[in-house]
């Protein structure tokens, strides 16, 4: 019944990506309608009885549910559209993941309350440096639309949607804004792995693939704000900082657990 369920959620996501944008409230509670049956769905399939299921899909279908979330948040404030067509298609196909790869399931007996909290606010970390992530994928279209000689543009709903982005300034200032939050969560989420490693994982902090890749992921989001702040970092700059951060974090828990779930057939926490 859950498989149905996250094939439902997944082709409500994907037939609003193609709804006109002329059609705004459809559109707004429809995406609503279905990120509710699918945070329910989730729910209701990583948390079990005393135990929770873990996995690179669970993971990558959380973030995803959130951000929606923040997509539809902040549609309702600024004419957003593009970003839908980046978001949706991505979570459709991250809402499915869980009825293919279902993960393991880890007892909760005995783990610190540190353990939830961890796995809640690393969600959030890597939610919004997701939609971050979308944010200046939008921007660099964006930006080479408008180097676009007049009569050479492109037209189509994508290009029309384009069009009606905030300017790059207002795009701009959105972007620090959910990368200064994300890194917050993120500095959270190291923080409480380093200091609380064995009441979370039930072993010493090690360097290993994971916290290597997430540290780096940390020092160029740190850096870029850095940047921002004392040197005025923008425009391609702060672009690339973003999505390279943003691809060595996915490598950190996303692709390091699907290597191993997946291809190698380990069970971890």
């Amino acid at each position: 019944m859950q498989t149905y369920l996250f094939v439902l959620v997944a082709l409500l996501y994907i037939g609003c990506t193609f709804l006109p944008s002329s059609r705004r409230q459809a559109i707004s509670l429809i995406v609503a309608a279905a990120w509710l049956l699918h945070g329910g769905v989730l729910w209701a399939d990583v948390v079990g009885p005393e135990e929770l299921r873990v996995g690179f899909s669970m993971m990558l279908s959380a973030t995803l549910w959130v951000s929606v979330a923040a997509y539809w948040l902040e549609n309702r404030n600024y004419t957003l559209d593009g970003l839908r067509v980046l978001v949706l298609p991505m979570a459709a196909l991250a809402a499915v993941l869980p009825a293919i790869f279902p993960g393991n399931m880890v007892p909760l007996d005995g783990k610190s309350p540190v353990f939830l909290w961890h796995i809640v606010i690393s969600i959030l970390a890597y939610s919004t440096l997701t939609i971050a992530a979308f944010h200046a994928v939008l921007m660099v279209l964006q930006e080479s639309r408008l180097h676009t000689r007049p009569g050479g543009a492109k037209g189509g709903w994508f290009g029309a949607a384009l069009d009606r982005l905030p300017a790059l300034l207002t795009m701009e200032k959105l972007l620090f804004r959910l990368i200064a939050f994300g890194f917050a969560l993120l500095t959270l989420t190291v923080l409480s792995g380093v200091v609380f490693s064995e009441q979370l994982f039930g072993k010493a902090f090690k360097w290993d693939h994971k916290t290597i890749f997430t540290m780096l992921s940390w020092a160029l989001f740190g850096l870029l704000l850095a940047g921002r702040k004392w040197q005025g970092w923008r425009g391609r700059t702060a672009l690339s900082f973003t999505l390279t951060g943003f691809a060595i974090l996915l490598l950190a828990y996303v692709g390091s657990r699907f290597v191993l779930e997946v291809v190698l057939h380990r069970v971890l926490v």
